[in-house]
Formats: structure tokens, C-alpha cells, sequence
């Protein structure tokens, strides 16, 4: 993902708000299409989505259920489990530098709204 915004480039190890605004269609589906068919439907964007919807896209709600928040906490990307034991919809993970997921979350660089321009 760093590479397809020009991030790696730039020597940088995060997406910006503006790098998630922009990221390629193109790939953000082909990214999908693989978390989706490697890890069963548990993970990918679409399947984060569709969670987020569910839940009327209560960003609370949303980080509860993926296992982005505990104990009304935010994880930090490095606190995320990264690996097949986690709960539905926690991978792929979006760091966003200086942005917790909660601000994420209510649109200020909201992956969601890039998988819904794309088609997801």
C-alpha cells in the first residue's frame, strides 16, 4: 500500500489522510480480493465495511467488535493482533500517522469512504 501511494518513496511507513483519500481503485480491490480469499471472508476492507454498516457506523461499536478497542481504549497499530485468531474484520489495519482510529473512524481520513468510492 505504501508503494502504490508513493509512500515507500518518500521513506515513509504510514498511510497519510491524504495517501487513504487517494489510493489507487484499482489496487485497494485487488488488496481486498486477496485478504478476503487467504483468510476465508474473515478479513479485507469489504468485509470491514459491511461491519461497519451493520452497526450504523458507530466507530465505538465498530472498534469494539473488530478488536480495535479494549477496555474503551484505541490499540495502536502495533498493540493489533496479526494473525488468524483475531476477531472478524480486525485486518487489514490502517495506521494513520498522529490520527487514532478514532478519528479515523469518524471521516477525517476514513478508509470506508475510499472502499465505497471504489466499489468494494
Amino acid at each position: 500500500m505504501l508503494k502504490a501511494t508513493g509512500r515507500e518513496r518518500e521513506r515513509q511507513d504510514y498511510l497519510n489522510i491524504n495517501s487513504i483519500h487517494n489510493f489507487p481503485c484499482t489496487d485497494l480491490r485487488t488488496i481486498d480480493q486477496l485478504w478476503v480469499k487467504y483468510s476465508n471472508g474473515r478479513f479485507g476492507f469489504s468485509v470491514q465495511k459491511r461491519i461497519w454498516e451493520s452497526l450504523g457506523k458507530d466507530y465505538e461499536k465498530f472498534g469494539d467488535r473488530v478488536g480495535w478497542r479494549k477496555s474503551e481504549k484505541w490499540l495502536r497499530y502495533s498493540d493489533m493482533l496479526l494473525n488468524t485468531s483475531a476477531p472478524e474484520g480486525h485486518l487489514p489495519g490502517v495506521p494513520c500517522a498522529g490520527v487514532s482510529w478514532t478519528l479515523e473512524l469518524r471521516g477525517k481520513g476514513d478508509i470506508f469512504s475510499r472502499v465505497e468510492t471504489c466499489k468494494l
